[in-house]
């Protein structure tokens, strides 16, 4: 948290089934989740928080897939899913990554993991929706292809 958060603030991760399941079963309440076409975890604006009064994220040890791969975010057309970078100017964290070739290529992989894992535990109509949030202040860094990817 010593970046401020800002990403968490405001954030509305998309969340698979699995992931929902893993996180209820782990003690966080249902009422933490909302449905906008995805599954998704709701933000501070709705009066329910996954940040603590001190400012810590609550499921941190055991957070979503998009939060794991943080500052990285993507976006899926046809057989391909395009990673974003989201500028230093909405994450200090790309600075150091951008400095750091091996911290960089550890959480691009780790990015990579987590977003390819959580577009195959969506449906395609989950998918649509969460493409059709508007992320302005990124820049494409790679795509990959949805490898044996089957809707579920």
């Amino acid at each position: 948290m010593h970046c401020g958060g800002h990403c968490c603030v405001d954030a509305h991760p998309p969340v698979s089934r699995s992931c929902c399941q893993r996180l209820t079963a782990a003690g966080l309440s249902p009422d933490l989740f909302e449905d906008t076409g995805y599954k998704r975890l709701k933000s501070k604006e709705s009066g329910v928080c996954i940040l603590s009064k001190d400012g810590k994220c609550v499921i941190h040890a055991i957070k979503p897939e998009t939060c794991r791969a943080g500052p990285f975010t993507f976006d899926v057309k046809n057989n391909v899913i395009e990673i974003y970078l989201k500028l230093s100017c909405i994450c200090p964290l790309v600075t150091l990554l951008k400095a750091t070739p091996e911290a960089y290529q550890l959480q691009y992989d780790l990015a990579v993991k987590s977003i390819t894992h959580l577009v195959s535990n969506l449906t395609q109509d989950e998918i649509d929706a969460i493409c059709r949030v508007d992320e302005p202040e990124t820049e494409k860094v790679s795509e990959v292809p949805r490898r044996n990817f089957e809707v579920v």
